[in-house]
């Protein structure tokens, strides 16, 4: 079976949007960035590393420093899916992503998106 096609697409041209929706909804970048810290482990240089690397979503949750174990309490319906039963890894790292981003866009506090 042939890979989605999200996961050769470079992370670094769907960061922007990430971007564009918090802000459009009243959040911020450092928000949005702090959420890709917490989700991956990423530190700042190291995540503008991979986005001038144009590192595509695969390789970007692979190299991913520490996965936050905290991720598997992301629930809830991204496109139509619930992200707890999605069974690929690399796509469900992807739409707990989107999740994230989601709840940010929609006024959650930071403290309720960041779970313990």
């Amino acid at each position: 079976m042939a890979k989605h096609r999200i996961y050769t697409t470079s992370f670094a041209s769907v960061y922007p949007l990430y971007v564009a929706k918090a802000e459009k909804k009243g959040r911020t970048k450092a928000e949005v960035d702090q959420i890709i810290a917490w989700l991956t482990g990423y530190g700042q240089k190291d995540f503008e590393a991979q986005l001038a690397r144009r590192a595509d979503f695969e390789t970007f949750f692979a190299q991913a420093p520490r996965l936050n174990p905290s991720r598997a309490q992301i629930k809830g319906v991204v496109c139509g899916v619930r992200v707890e039963d999605i069974k690929e890894p690399t796509m469900q790292e992807i739409r707990y992503l989107d999740k994230l981003i989601d709840e940010l866009a929609r006024g959650k506090s930071m403290e309720k998106i960041l779970r313990p």
